[in-house]
């Protein structure tokens, strides 16, 4: 049985909690956050589970061999740093840091094969991505990856200073990179889109050296009577063959007084236990911590590293245009 905690306990922490509360196998010893009203919040589901706001003391007391990290970003690397020195294996929502000088000072802790540090990419655990690519790898030859990701507008409003770029195409350019097994780009082109001074639109342009061309479009433009998590959309094509994926959100749509959509993520969770992309992520993390599994490309630290280079290109490119 494996003692894990949580760090963060904003929404995404919270699902990681819940998630890991109802999985075999592991034992959720602590939760840790900020604020006291963000532990009372979470013991609503979590009743039983101890609540810190004092990480050190979080380490000591409750003896949790692993630890999945789902902060702010401007906390990563030193929560992560702290962990790792203290011996303890991590699950790490990306990305490491806002700054890549800082994402590389934790090269000192994470071990060669990135074992004791795994990158939370959800998408890889995502049935519908997980088929596309056994169908690139059964079909051979990518061309080209056309992919948007479209958040609602009232981010401009509710995180102030948040960039698209990083914010949301993040998650297609990790996607990118699992499809063509790591390699690295050869051009980059970004252009950004403001109102109100704010960037509420990235548009970027990546091609690699065997032909690829990778279109990625990240914006904070849906309106209110889109669904609540904007949508995604990727479409890959290559030799005599094409593909399309919508995972979010996911095709179950309700109406009454107005329209739902009650599955944005793959993630469920109710009487019968938990399914989706969250806990398969999890299954993974906690065979890395047993020994059992390795972690897979797109999770391991060189992973982050290499997809936090291309954004940083592709800002500095749209930066030379605007």
């Amino acid at each position: 049985m494996i003692k894990c905690g949580v760090i963060g306990m904003g929404r995404f922490g919270n699902l990681h909690a819940r998630t890991l509360a109802a999985l075999d196998g592991v034992e959720l010893v602590a939760i840790v956050a900020r604020r006291q009203a963000s532990l009372d919040e979470a013991y609503v589901d979590l009743p039983t589970v101890k609540g810190y706001l004092d990480l050190d003391l979080a380490i000591s007391d409750s003896n949790a061999d692993a630890w999945i990290v789902a902060c702010t970003t401007k906390q990563h690397v030193s929560v992560v740093s702290q962990l790792l020195r203290a011996g303890k294996k991590v699950l790490l929502e990306k990305p490491i840091s806002e700054d890549m000088h800082e994402a590389e000072s934790l090269r000192e802790w994470v071990g060669e094969d990135s074992s004791n540090l795994m990158l939370g990419h959800i998408l890889l655990f995502n049935s519908e991505f997980r088929q596309l690519r056994a169908e690139v790898k059964q079909r051979g030859e990518l061309y080209h990856i056309d992919a948007v990701r479209h958040r609602p507008a009232t981010i401009l409003e509710s995180f102030r200073g948040e960039n698209p770029l990083y914010a949301a195409m993040v998650h297609d350019l990790y996607c990118a990179q699992a499809l063509l097994g790591g390699a690295e780009p050869e051009e980059f082109s970004c252009q950004y889109h403001r109102t109100g001074g704010e960037i509420d639109l990235a548009n970027a342009t990546l091609t690699w050296g065997n032909g690829v061309v990778g279109r990625f479009a990240a914006s904070f433009m849906t309106p209110e009577g889109m669904p609540p998590r904007g949508v995604d959309r990727m479409e890959v094509f290559g030799a005599g063959w094409s593909a399309k994926l919508e995972p979010n959100p996911r095709p179950l749509t309700l109406w009454s007084d107005r329209a739902e959509w009650p599955l944005a993520l793959e993630i469920l969770m109710d009487e019968d236990g938990v399914a989706g992309m969250m806990a398969e992520e999890q299954r993974c993390f906690l065979g890395v911590v047993r020994g059992e599994r390795a972690v897979p490309l797109g999770a391991r630290y060189e992973d982050a590293l290499q997809v936090q280079r291309w954004m940083d290109r592709l800002d500095s490119a749209a930066g030379d245009n605007s």
